[in-house]
Parts: structure tokens; sequence; C-alpha cells
């Protein structure tokens, strides 16, 4: 799992080692909550295999907010940044292949490559990334239309097009499955 990354990371060989043995490997069937909301957040995740989205009850309504796939991270960074509790659920969508990391193991490989520039601005920059999609995010449910969201998710994330089920589909963007099968049916007439 962790060669495809061994190149992106200036360490010698033996904090390489150390370092990924820090994380466990799990294999989690679909449905499987990994973090439960109010839950305070000590696990990183790193997807090898499998989808996993992150959601929030609504008054009895489950809204996502992500999507994650292969070799990606996801944790309620809120929480586990900031020991707090998660105001979201991290579920599978998919069987799934997960490598994680406790917290207090991964705040003793941050302190030590702190004083490493280059590590340091890539962790910041997949940090800020995940920023930039919630701000991506959040401006297209204010300035656009249900039926331009999800031509945008089309374009720019097929891969939740092709692999998610259509209700989370719906839930992600913010309308009833009935409404995406419009939105889909009126996009295949103008075909």
């Amino acid at each position: 799992m962790f060669n495809q990354f061994r190149n992106k990371f200036p360490l010698t060989d033996e904090k390489w080692i150390e370092y990924t043995n820090y994380f466990n490997r799990i294999e989690v069937p679909a449905k499987t909550i990994l973090l439960e909301e109010g839950e305070i957040s000590k696990k990183l995740f790193i997807i090898e295999k499998g989808c996993i989205r992150v959601w929030f009850n609504n008054n009895g309504k489950d809204l996502t907010t992500q999507f994650f796939f292969e070799n990606q991270s996801v944790a309620s960074i809120e929480s586990f940044m900031k020991k707090s509790p998660s105001p979201v659920v991290v579920e599978t969508i998919e069987a799934s292949v997960l490598w994680w990391i406790h917290k207090n193991d991964l705040d003793k490989i941050l302190e030590e490559i702190k004083e490493i520039p280059e590590l340091r601005e890539r962790l910041i920059n997949m940090l800020f990334q995940r920023t930039f999609d919630y701000m991506k995010y959040f401006v297209s449910f204010i300035k656009d239309s249900p039926t331009q969201r999800y031509l945008n998710l089309v374009e720019e994330r097929p891969q939740i097009i092709q692999r998610v089920p259509q209700h989370y589909i719906a839930s992600y963007l913010g309308v009833s499955t009935v409404h995406l099968s419009r939105i889909k049916s009126k996009l295949l007439q103008k075909k």
C-alpha cells in the first residue's frame, strides 16, 4: 500500500519503516460506521480499496458532504485535530480495505517531521485541499441549481456517479432521489 507514496517523502528507509509501522490494516464490509457523530475522532484512515462517505444527521435525514476513494485519507478532521466531538459520521459505502493510524502516533510523526520543510508543506497542502473542497461544495450549494451541481459532479468526479448509490448522490446534491431521477431524465432527453 505505502510503496506508491514512498518517493513523495524525503525520509530515510529506517524512518519510512518506523512511520509505516504505525498503521494498521483492516478489512470492513459496506455500511461499516468508522466514526459516529458526537464521538471524538482518534483515527485517520487511508483507503487502499473501497469508498467512504462522510455525512451528518439533520432532523432524521442524513446529508452526505463528501466521498473518498482509493489512496485518499479520511477522518473527521475537526474532531481529529481539536479533540472535539465529531459533527459527522464516517461510513463505508463499499467493502473496504483501510489503513488507520491513531492520533497519538500521527502526532509523534508530525512532531518529528515539522523540521523538514518539504514534508510540512505537503501535509499543509493536503489539509488545505480538504478546505478548498468544502468551500467549493458550499459555494456550489448557494450559486448552482441542482442540475448544475449534478453536471459538475459528472464532469469533475465521475467516479462518484459510477460507484456511489443514487440515494447517496441525491443526499450529496441536496435533492430527493425522485428529483435526481428527474434531473437525469431531462438531461437524457436533451441529448
